[in-house]
């Protein structure tokens, strides 16, 4: 018996086709992902386990030779850094054969997007999060109480300053200055630096010369995800996921900033972002999900600083 003219094809399944809902998808991630472009990545993918065990070898010292004297071996006990991998998320739509027969392939480039975006925002959302522990903070303590203030950038922040209104005050040259100071003391090299800063400092970045002077622009390499410019030789990044913090009255909020090295901060990937299409005959349609695994962790404390500003 004929089976007519509405068998499924390589042609009318395109939309389906895994190799194609991946592509798109990793562009998406690529695209929307900032901060997990400017850490320390570890390519763990298609190797087993779940800690990734790191050498945090301790500086040696110069020491004076003495004549008919043997010399002075270093004998320093190095420590580890341990990173897990603990971190699996993904993004998962059904759609529906009506769907696939009726709606535009714009429809297949929204989802693709959309799960790139939704992953990448969850990569920096958690390396934020292990950013707190910075300068000797506590990972996820919400009160970013080892931060310093944008207006000095050395005065601690503190959420029950000002009578539990806290004291985030709004980015500065000088600010900026003492940050880059801190850092210079804990001899975090002058390269691979950058600063991280939600929008609203960005609109204060603005009024600062030193930014907006031509000499102090950069190259205006437009490739790097984020970058609006460059400041006393750092390049800035703005990102919409730098974390909202809630002072002690409960209704004041400030976002907070980074500054640091790609050093301060790892992601381990084990699995990179992949895309899957099944057909689900129960619900007469295609199921497709995208996930990745990794995970996060701190390599060096004193290689970055958090500093919070107003949220308005």
């Amino acid at each position: 018996m004929a089976l007519g003219s509405n068998q499924q094809t390589v042609t009318t399944a395109a939309n389906f086709i895994p190799e194609l809902w991946s592509d798109e998808v990793i562009a998406g991630y690529k695209k929307n992902l900032v901060l997990g472009n400017l850490v320390t990545k570890i390519n763990h993918n298609g190797k087993k386990g779940d800690t990734i065990h790191i050498p945090a070898p301790v500086r040696g010292s110069a020491n004076v030779k003495a004549a008919n004297t043997q010399v002075t071996l270093q004998g320093d006990t190095h420590s580890v850094v341990n990173l897990s991998i603990d971190k699996h998320y993904e993004y998962s739509v059904v759609i529906e054969d009506i769907v696939e027969v009726q709606a535009l392939q714009s429809l297949r480039r929204f989802y693709t997007d959309d799960a790139g975006y939704a992953l990448a925002t969850q990569v920096d959302n958690d390396l934020f999060v292990q950013s707190e522990s910075l300068q000797g903070g506590t990972k996820g303590a919400n009160t970013w109480a080892a931060a310093v203030i944008g207006g000095d950038g050395v005065t601690a922040y503190d959420q029950t300053a000002n009578t539990n209104a806290g004291n985030g005050s709004d980015i500065t040259d000088a600010g900026i200055r003492k940050m880059i100071l801190t850092l210079d003391n804990a001899d975090v090299p002058m390269d691979n630096r950058c600063m991280v800063i939600p929008p609203i400092a960005a609109n204060d970045m603005l009024g600062i010369n030193r930014f907006t002077e031509q000499q102090y622009i950069g190259d205006g390499d437009a490739i790097k995800t984020g970058k609006i410019g460059s400041i006393y030789g750092m390049d800035v990044y703005v990102s919409s996921n730098c974390p909202t913090e809630t002072a002690a009255d409960t209704s004041t909020t400030y976002r907070v900033g980074l500054m640091m090295h790609k050093d301060a901060l790892a992601l381990v990937e084990q699995m990179g972002v992949r895309s899957q299409t099944q057909y689900k005959q129960e619900y007469l349609g295609d199921l497709f999900t995208a996930d990745t695994l990794y995970g996060v962790g701190e390599l060096r404390d004193n290689a970055g600083i958090a500093f919070v500003v107003p949220s308005t």
